[in-house]
């Protein structure tokens, strides 16, 4: 048995890992399969397959479910190991409006207090992430994009501002990324990116805080639909003796 994996393989590197660094690299391979979909909500994870799979250790790879438990990605239960946290869609749409909520409050002071260096580095990893869509590539366009929206928020100079974006964000990641897995959806992001890159140069925090309303209630339309596709999939695989 292996886990699907649509991330790039980097099985047997523990070696070529910073020693005292390898659980947070262990945590992003892991993250990555979680974020994909590789691993579904509500498996118990299997540590003999991904020690294997990913050439580490066990004691590397327990310390990166403390971390992901962390961000509300799993849940560690003593004696059973760690298993995938499942959000409903009702809990995804609460979070995204407190995301929506907290970059109003960032978008205007963004504008006023972001330096040149600040939206020159926007604009780099924009250009990054414009490639990495041009390529195809999902996950490389999906990291990026994230680091976009957490850069804008951090242009508030607000610490508490960007924790706690930040945190939220990270609990509801794989139900942002299943959103761009409609090629439909994914090519509207990048242009809805553009609109936002717009708005922080020209220093609109109203327009700023619009178009990134819009963007997230655009990508929650799409994401809402697969989840609901997602519980349907598990009802329908559930024994009527087990209901």
């Amino acid at each position: 048995m292996q886990y699907a994996s649509k991330t790039t393989d980097q099985s047997g590197l523990e070696a070529t890992w910073p020693r005292g660094r390898r659980s947070t690299f262990v945590a992003q391979r892991v993250r990555d399969m979680i974020v994909a979909g590789d691993i579904e909500a509500g498996t118990r994870i299997n540590e003999r397959v991904l020690t294997e799979q990913l050439g580490v250790s066990r004691t590397p790879l327990r310390e990166a479910f403390k971390i992901l438990e962390g961000e509300g990605l799993v849940r560690i239960d003593p004696n059973r190991g760690a298993t995938v946290v499942g959000i409903s869609p009702e809990e995804v749409e609460a979070a995204i409006e407190v995301l929506i909520g907290l970059e109003s409050v960032a978008a205007a002071r963004a504008c006023e207090r972001a330096t040149p260096q600040m939206i020159a580095e926007i604009e780099r990893l924009h250009a990054e992430m414009v490639d990495a869509y041009q390529r195809g590539e999902l996950m490389e366009y999906f990291h990026i994009n994230q680091t976009i929206h957490q850069r804008i928020v951090d242009c508030a100079h607000n610490a508490t501002l960007s924790r706690i974006y930040a945190a939220e964000s990270a609990r509801i990641r794989r139900y942002r990324y299943a959103g761009n897995r409609r090629s439909e959806r994914w090519a509207r992001a990048v242009f809805e990116h553009e609109q936002i890159l717009d708005a922080l140069r020209q220093r609109e925090g109203a327009l700023l805080r619009e178009v990134l309303r819009a963007h997230h209630l655009s990508g929650w339309g799409v994401t809402r639909n697969v989840l609901e596709g997602e519980l349907s999939k598990a009802e329908n695989q559930t024994l009527p003796g087990d209901r």
